[in-house]
């Protein structure tokens, strides 16, 4: 397998070409099958405009429905009398998303990228119907299934578009237009939820992304030409790797389950967590044997994680997303605890935040689109990032002002920076034949890194929070059982320190105050790994 491109210049691609055509047999250019992946045809703008404006449409409205079950997801629960349930909404999301990610790479090269992501935006607007009509807890979760199950694939295939219509070099600028669609749609997400909630009620808010997708699937028709592969290659079911893509998925269900559940719906110390834990390893063995030794057309090529700049870019994509997401946690808590904000208040304070995801996004896309170098683009994001968590972890105490809330903005501007980095990056470095099941394991990364890193923050926060309060009370001579009652109290709900007495409530905001602050640690270690990495990723010119 030729796993790197070292350059793009004519010689270098022409050879290139050749290789492809003899080896690459899975290599499923969008427009022309004739040219090779490693130079897609050059299309006019106006044609690569007219498709990304479509997978535009499925990108924004996709992270929109993500951020509105965020701030709905308690009402829409509470209706059927289950909100201890409540954040199965999004579990059950994500781990059918992680479970069916691997295999849609593979099936958009066996059926064409058009028939994929129309299928996909089908699913996703099913899943919306179930939720929108559902009569119960367990319709609406299995709704939500269904919609993990489309969510999965828009946004791998809109990277595989792209990549399939120009050279490498310029797809990391139409990229980062997905992305500026996509933080847009999770900035307007949850208040446009939250407001269709309020006012004619939560299920519309499923209801009318049910059009949009439909319309999105309408316009992939008529812009979006198949790129179906004609070759000696049966077009069937019997070319998808069934048992890899069920190993990868039990694997990856039975190792995020532990960190969806642990701490709210089972304690740590549960026999169940490190039982999942251990499944997880059976399952991960059990599937790197089967894929190296008996599957003909792996659903996931062990041979990319030979490869550097793969493995590299996978570190960095998770840890990169682990300190976001958990920066996502705290911020919101910490002006609801020291300014008694509203949701929708304390939400609006992320918007430096996603507002640093767009604009690094463009950013890096226009850079490496001119310099053809994504090395730097990606130490500078990192550390861009890392300097952020420095900055709360030494002024945030309590006492923010305006110009101390936008220090969250160079932490979302690296994030995003980094997503266009490591797209680039991967793609340099690998087979053009494989560059499905490398984008996938990207965005595979980018979801385990979410988790780990929304309940590691969540956890070290609210541990570190009850520690801090049990020993100032205690100090002050308030009785055991007392104190487990207010810390009980402290942890369950945030309004309770406007009902607490004063001194008990200044307390509270103090534990939440230094709690929030080892959240910080959290975020600026993850941080510290992705520059860590990001140091040691080789330079491919695009």
């Amino acid at each position: 397998m030729s796993s790197v491109v070292e350059n793009r210049d004519p010689e270098t691609a022409a050879v290139d070409r050749q290789n492809v055509t003899d080896q690459a047999t899975e290599t499923t250019p969008l427009l022309d099958t004739s040219q090779s992946s490693v130079s897609p045809p050059r299309n006019s703008s106006i044609a690569v405009f007219k498709i990304v404006s479509v997978l535009i449409i499925g990108s924004f409205t996709a992270s929109a429905d993500g951020s509105l079950v965020l701030a709905t997801h308690p009402t829409i629960a509470s209706e059927f009398n289950a909100l201890s349930a409540s954040n199965w909404l999004f579990v059950s999301f994500n781990l059918a998303g992680a479970a069916t990610q691997a295999m849609v790479g593979k099936l958009s090269d066996i059926y064409g990228r058009r028939s994929l992501i129309v299928t996909a935006y089908a699913l996703f607007a099913a899943g919306c119907i179930i939720v929108g009509t559902g009569t119960s807890m367990g319709l609406v979760i299995l709704g939500r299934v269904i919609s993990g199950v489309g969510g999965s694939g828009l946004t791998i295939l809109a990277m595989l578009i792209i990549t399939d219509l120009v050279p490498l070099r310029e797809a990391a600028a139409w990229q980062s237009y997905l992305n500026l669609a996509a933080t847009t749609g999770r900035s307007l997400g949850g208040p446009l939820g939250g407001w269709l909630a309020d006012t004619i009620g939560w299920r519309w808010s499923f209801n009318c992304q049910v059009p949009i997708f439909l319309l999105a699937i309408l316009l992939t028709y008529f812009f979006l030409p198949s790129n179906k592969k004609q070759d000696d290659k049966p077009t069937s079911l019997s070319r998808i790797d069934f048992t890899g893509a069920a190993l990868l998925a039990l694997t990856m269900m039975a190792f995020l389950l532990p960190f969806e559940i642990g701490g709210s719906q089972v304690p740590w110390s549960h026999p169940v967590i490190p039982s999942l834990f251990a499944a997880s390893f059976v399952f991960g063995g059990l599937f790197m044997l089967f894929e190296g030794r008996w599957a003909v057309e792996p659903i996931f090529p062990l041979d990319l994680l030979r490869i550097r700049n793969v493995v590299l870019g996978y570190v960095i994509s998770g840890s990169q997303c682990a300190a976001q997401l958990g920066l996502m946690f705290s911020v919101p808590l910490y002006f609801q605890v020291t300014k008694n904000a509203s949701n929708t208040v304390a939400g609006a304070y992320l918007f430096p935040a996603v507002a640093g995801n767009a604009i690094g996004a463009i950013l890096a896309g226009l850079v490496i689109n001119r310099t053809g170098r994504y090395k730097l683009v990606l130490l500078v994001a990192t550390l861009t990032s890392a300097v952020s968590y420095i900055l709360l972890l030494l002024r945030w105490h309590g006492r923010t002002n305006v110009w101390e809330s936008l220090y969250i903005f160079p932490g979302g501007l690296g994030t995003g920076a980094v997503q266009t980095g490591v797209f680039v990056a991967v793609q340099a470095a690998t087979d053009p034949a494989h560059k499905a099941a490398a984008l996938g394991g990207v965005w595979l990364t980018v979801m385990v890194g979410a988790v780990i890193g929304m309940t590691a923050v969540s956890t070290v926060t609210m541990h570190v929070m009850a520690w801090s309060l049990a020993t100032t009370l205690q100090g002050r001579g308030v009785t055991r059982d007392v104190i487990q009652k207010v810390v009980d109290m402290a942890t369950s709900d945030i309004n309770y320190i406007n009902k607490a007495d004063p001194n008990i409530a200044s307390a509270v905001v103090d534990a939440y105050v230094r709690g929030l602050s080892f959240s910080h640690i959290i975020s600026l270690t993850f941080s510290i790994i992705a520059t860590f990495s990001a140091s040691f990723i080789s330079e491919h010119k695009v």
